[in-house]
């Protein structure tokens, strides 16, 4: 019986792992494609191109540690998750009104990483990383 309960949670724990790295791997191809709009852009957009790219290999960074160590940073979970759920609202309601160009991918890419990650996070049981034995 302790085996069969020990076996559900690693294999919980391997789950969620692996959608995070999952999540970790679409970041970093993500950042490689936005590399030459980086480039390319004009001054009126370089430093929000610049922006966005670096943002994509810390997000990058943040799930590969989640997925490294899914319980050993407290709140972390959280933290990321709240962005891709904010960044999906907030291209929601631009995508509603007609008054940003992108939205509608922000929705469905943001979006996708947060259903991802919440599954990750409900796997690992993301709500008790950091705490002591």
């Amino acid at each position: 019986m302790a085996y069969a309960v020990v076996g559900e949670r690693v294999g919980r724990i391997v789950a969620g792992r692996v959608l995070a790295g999952v999540a970790a791997g679409t970041a970093v191809v993500a950042a490689i494609g936005a590399v030459p709009g980086m480039v390319a852009a004009d001054a009126d957009d370089r430093i929000a191109q610049t922006w966005w790219t670096y943002g994509l290999v810390v997000f990058a960074a943040l799930f590969a540690l989640l997925a490294a160590r899914p319980l050993g940073t407290r709140w972390l979970w959280e933290i990321v998750l709240v962005n891709k759920l904010a960044l999906t609202v907030t291209a929601g309601a631009y995508l509603v009104a007609g008054s940003a160009t992108g939205a509608g991918t922000i929705v469905a890419s943001d979006g996708a990483l947060f259903v991802l990650l919440l599954a990750a996070y409900l796997c690992v049981r993301g709500w008790r990383a950091g705490r002591t034995a």
